[in-house]
């Protein structure tokens, strides 16, 4: 996906628009002066802003409008349509907004508007330090969003990471295959920590939390005082137990030195063996062969994705990749990596002067288990992201919170999930009390497909199939008992917006009917 271009087109909005002429919730696209804009009409109110999303610079008017809010059809951002305000990652940024006067029914726009004061919560100076412990997605939004909500206190991020926080899932996309710079893939540059006053510390690893006394040591020694703490410490690739599995052409990708790695190692190869048929694994074989790499694909699954997605979504994508020249080894594993070749358990051998292992990550929850907080396939958290211990708040691959959605305790290791967790984590320290309620969200880009998925069907029996697949064209809808819990679109990107906001509207009305009637009338109309 591209960034926007800046390009104006339609009408002017400085030479007023006819709001009879525009529908309730239309966003209708223009400029103010010439430069791109959207107008949105709301009651007796209408409102122009920023023409493209500031997170990608997908286009606003092929979104949403859900009640006062503007959602990204890309990746969801969400947006106050009052105030032009990032109320959901992976935006961070507000967009451009004009005052708007309306005179006899119509509508002018006018100066630009300044972005909005700084809230500032609760506890927002009842904190002297707050402690991030991960560089990913989460530690960043939440070091963002305690500036951004007022809090001036201390903020110290400790990354085991080399790099700054980076756009993770660009790396087996953009990133990997080419198409994207490592400065275009930080998520910010380094003057903004220094900007902000964000103590980041780089191949800082910690080694023990003591929660009584309410610090942290890394292994170098050092020791950070906390008043508030979050862990977002990720996840961890599972590593190959076979021969060979050492080699040093035998690849991992989950950092920015994972991924440069690859990148350095394809320079000269020819043939790549991608092991795992997982999202990583298939977008790394799309990378390769936009590298012109020739790739294998080994994964003991008899059909790519099946268990996530279902058999004919799978085969899809298959088949995507076979047209696109990537050979598939299914139903089987590999069972040593030469020098110059993988041999596999069904006794047949690969040439390959590059491999990439994606066969899954593990959560990073050695830290928090040595410290005593409660460990059950992830780090316990409840509804506002705190740990057992008060005062620990978890995020990201790590955090196991109880999802509204399903009505079930989930894991996700999923990059927007981690924002979103890290912004709602940030507001609950400063006070707030902020029911983590997000709708799960990801999306995978491979050769010439999009796919976004919305929700979390862990253990579904049926998948609806409307629209057609080899078209590029359609939904899919994954039930469980006749009921619908996650919704994965292909190239029908307002068609994912609508499913996200009305498993919104769903979770509002379980948390409005405690006795469960509206669950009951909905698994009924399903």
């Amino acid at each position: 996906m591209s960034a926007a271009t800046g390009q104006a087109e339609g009408p002017d909005f400085t030479e007023g628009i006819e709001l009879a002429s525009v529908s309730e919730g239309e966003i209708l696209r223009g400029h103010v002066d010439g430069e791109p804009a959207i107008l949105i009409k709301h009651g007796d109110e209408a409102f122009a802003l920023g023409a493209f999303c500031t997170h990608y610079g997908a286009p606003l008017a092929d979104g949403l409008v859900a009640g006062d809010t503007v959602r990204c059809p890309w990746h969801h951002a969400c947006f106050s349509m009052q105030t032009g305000e990032p109320l959901r990652p992976p935006a961070l940024d507000p967009l451009q907004r004009w005052r708007v006067q309306i005179r006899e029914g119509v509508a002018f726009a006018a100066e630009k508007l300044q972005r909005m004061d700084r809230r500032t919560m609760p506890e927002a100076d009842a904190l002297a330090s707050i402690v991030i412990v991960g560089g990913g997605a989460a530690g960043y939004v939440a070091v963002s969003t305690l500036r951004h909500e007022g809090y001036t206190g201390l903020i110290t991020m400790l990354s085991a990471d080399a790099a700054l926080p980076c756009d993770r899932p660009n790396l087996s996309k953009g990133y990997l295959a080419g198409s994207a710079s490592y400065e275009s893939n930080l998520l910010r540059p380094a003057s903004f920590y220094d900007t902000h006053g964000i103590d980041v510390r780089l191949n800082s690893r910690v080694a023990s939390i003591d929660v009584a006394g309410r610090y942290v040591e890394t292994t170098d020694h050092n020791r950070y005082g906390f008043d508030a703490l979050l862990l977002a410490t990720g996840a961890e690739p599972v590593r190959l137990d076979i021969p060979g599995g050492d080699r040093p052409h035998v690849h991992y990708l989950r950092t920015v030195a994972d991924s440069r790695a690859i990148v350095s190692a394809a320079q000269s190869a020819h043939r790549a063996v991608v092991i795992g048929a997982s999202f990583i694994g298939m977008e790394v074989a799309s990378s390769l062969r936009a590298r012109d790499i020739e790739v294998h694909v080994v994964a003991p699954d008899a059909v790519p994705m099946e268990k996530v997605l279902g058999p004919d979504v799978g085969r899809f994508l298959r088949g995507v990749h076979e047209k696109h020249g990537v050979t598939f080894h299914l139903g089987t594993t590999v069972s040593e990596i030469g020098e110059r070749s993988v041999r596999l358990e069904s006794g047949e051998t690969i040439d390959a002067d590059l491999v990439v292992v994606g066969i899954g990550v593990r959560p990073a929850t050695k830290l928090a288990q040595e410290a005593g907080l409660e460990i059950d396939r992830g780090v316990l958290v409840d509804a506002f992201l705190e740990t057992s211990a008060p005062g620990i708040f978890a995020a990201g691959d790590i955090a196991r919170w109880p999802d509204p959605l399903s009505g079930e305790r989930i894991r996700i290791e999923h990059f927007v999930v981690a924002e979103r967790q890290g912004q709602a984590a940030a507001r609950n320290m400063l006070g707030g009390r902020e029911r983590f309620a997000a709708v799960p969200f990801f999306w995978t880009e491979q050769f010439d497909v999009g796919l976004a998925y919305v929700g979390h069907a862990e253990g579904w029996d049926e998948a609806r199939i409307e629209g057609d697949l080899e078209a590029h064209d359609a939904t899919i809808t994954y039930c469980r008992e006749g009921r619908k819990l996650a919704v994965a679109v292909v190239h029908r990107d307002f068609a994912g917006l609508r499913a996200e906001v009305e498993f919104e509207r769903s979770i509002l009305a379980d948390a409005d009917d405690p006795a469960g009637e509206h669950h009951t009338r909905r698994q009924e109309a399903v």
